[in-house]
């Protein structure tokens, strides 16, 4: 059984390695977007609580979030383990979603943290732009379409980079990352369940020493 967090700052790889994760270990990919989208879609009473909040441009609170994960959790497709992605955030929801893995007997049995040079941050996402017309990312350095100029998933020839990939952009909302992730990664360690691999590597030799960490449980 693997209930993971991948913790790590943006452009840190946790996307590449938790789909090579979930494709190896066939884990319910979980992640905080999606299930605002689904429960709000699906007008679950969590889901028109959410989206009172979104609707007036607040941000949601930890325990309604909380609440949304809970739900989750509870469905059968993570009986076989899940990877949660963008939750938690800050050592206040680590300590809910604590609460939330014992009463629904799935405790979490990894953390695994990608160590990314600041630098190489901001390199990675800066080279990152994207398909107008389907959302695609791509990457100058790593990921490349196939057909310069073409987007692999639906073909179009336009693409953009958003605001937040812009170079000065990009290093302030590292440090404001760093700010939070660097509490959580302490939290974890406390407890015991926290493995560190270095994100700076290729992603075959991240999800590599991904895989070997995973392997024991």
């Amino acid at each position: 059984m693997i209930n993971l967090i991948l913790l790590g700052l943006p452009g840190a790889g946790k996307g590449t390695v938790s789909e090579r994760i979930v494709d190896k270990y066939s884990l319910a990919h979980i992640s905080t977007g999606d299930m605002f989208r689904e429960a709000m879609a699906n007008k679950t009473p969590v889901g028109l609580e959410a989206k009172s909040y979104i609707d007036k441009g607040n941000l949601v609170p930890d325990e309604v979030t909380a609440k949304l994960v809970e739900e989750r959790l509870s469905q059968s497709d993570t009986n076989n383990g899940f990877i949660l992605d963008g939750f938690p955030r800050t050592t206040a929801q680590a300590e809910m979603l604590e609460d939330i893995t014992k009463r629904l007997k799935k405790p979490l049995t990894n953390v695994i943290a990608l160590d990314v040079d600041e630098g190489v941050l901001v390199d990675r996402l800066s080279a990152r732009f994207m398909c107008k017309s389907c959302g695609a990312t791509y990457n100058k350095f790593s990921k490349k379409p196939k057909v310069e100029g073409t987007c692999d998933r639906c073909g179009s020839h336009e693409f953009y980079q958003r605001e937040d990939d812009k170079p000065e952009v990009v290093k302030n909302r590292l440090q404001v990352n760093e700010k939070m992730n660097a509490p959580l990664r302490d939290f974890y360690q406390q407890k015991g369940i926290l493995s560190v691999v270095n994100g700076e590597q290729s992603p075959e030799k991240v999800f590599e020493d991904t895989d070997a960490i995973l392997s024991k449980n």
